[in-house]
């Protein structure tokens, strides 16, 4: 087990969020993505804002794939194994769910953390390439590795070796463009980084890929081109998967009032207080941070712009 390839924290977090009281079950999202394994629609991008709930996707994600821990009893009682997705999965050609669970070595890069006393991109870059060097240096003490060598010839080596493939889940990837020490020419370093690892590689058999804002914004070249970008304001395809429908905030309303002597606030204040978006196809969708705070807490107030404030504040 390394930090970054094939680490267990993204399975520890997704099963701890799995346990909580006010989970909502998205594993859908994961039958969507099996059949885009190993083609040229490998590459996907999530873009939404804070707190929409793309970490947890990720590290189910990873958790799912992952060959780390095995998850098989957690996605059992999940909505991937039910007779629906089992349907889907086989008109896409693809067999039952559990032939991928747990099948892969998973790179799992969040982004947004910042080593200790970082003040350059070069700082930044080289933990991140020295980390993911050294966990593959572990995972495969067969090979005779370089760390010299750049990450995409070492993981192209090992494929050529055995055919090994990987699946990068990569979370917050736009966080760099937001610290203050980056500069334009650190902007174009990056993006050549995330180019050379990921563009036309064949060891990559899925890259999921989050962020805040879109890749357009950051990149008006071909560098994340391979990309299929899903926006909340134009891309209909995985809106379900990211903020709380109507429905899913009754059921979670329903559990507040069941376990709340005397709940302080109706269904229609959840409305009133947290229906700020719609997805592009026009459904109704609700912050989750904000949603499970409220009921957390029994009070609403305004959690989602409290957030905000306080990773300003804390960069």
């Amino acid at each position: 087990m390394g930090i970054y390839l094939n680490s267990k924290s993204p399975s520890d977090a997704y099963k701890s969020a799995a346990s909580e009281k006010y989970f909502v079950d998205k594993s859908a999202l994961i039958a969507e993505l099996i059949p885009a394994l190993g083609t040229s629609q490998r590459y996907f991008c999530i873009t939404r804002p804070r707190r929409f709930g793309k970490s947890v996707m990720a590290d189910m994600i990873a958790a799912f794939f992952g060959r780390t821990a095995d998850s098989g009893e957690l996605f059992s009682s999940l909505e991937i194994a039910s007779p629906r997705i089992t349907q889907q999965l086989k008109r896409a050609s693809c067999e039952d769910y559990r032939r991928y669970l747990n099948q892969y070595d998973v790179v799992y890069i969040d982004f947004s953390e910042i080593p200790e006393h970082c003040n350059s991109y070069h700082a930044y870059i080289t933990r991140i390439l020295s980390v993911l060097k050294r966990d593959i240096c572990t995972a495969f003490p067969e090979y005779s590795i370089d760390s010299s060598d750049s990450i995409w010839d070492i993981l192209t080596a090992i494929y050529q070796e055995n055919s090994q493939r990987f699946i990068f889940v990569l979370d917050e990837w736009d966080a760099i463009f937001h610290l203050d020490f980056i500069t334009e020419a650190d902007k174009k370093s990056y993006l050549l980084f995330l180019k050379s690892l990921l563009k036309g590689r064949i060891y990559a058999e899925l890259v999921y890929m989050t962020g805040i804002l879109p890749i357009a914004k950051y990149s008006d070249g071909s560098e994340l081109n391979m990309f299929v970008e899903y926006n909340m304001a134009t891309a209909e395809r995985f809106s379900q998967y990211f903020g709380f429908s109507d429905s899913e905030v009754d059921r979670l309303y329903g559990i507040y009032q069941q376990s709340t002597e005397e709940p302080r606030f109706t269904r229609d204040d959840l409305r009133i207080w947290y229906d700020g978006y719609y997805s592009a196809g026009g459904e109704r969708l609700y912050n989750p941070r904000s949603i499970v705070c409220a009921l957390t807490n029994d009070q609403l107030r305004n959690y989602w712009i409290e957030e905000i404030k306080n990773d300003s504040e804390n960069k």
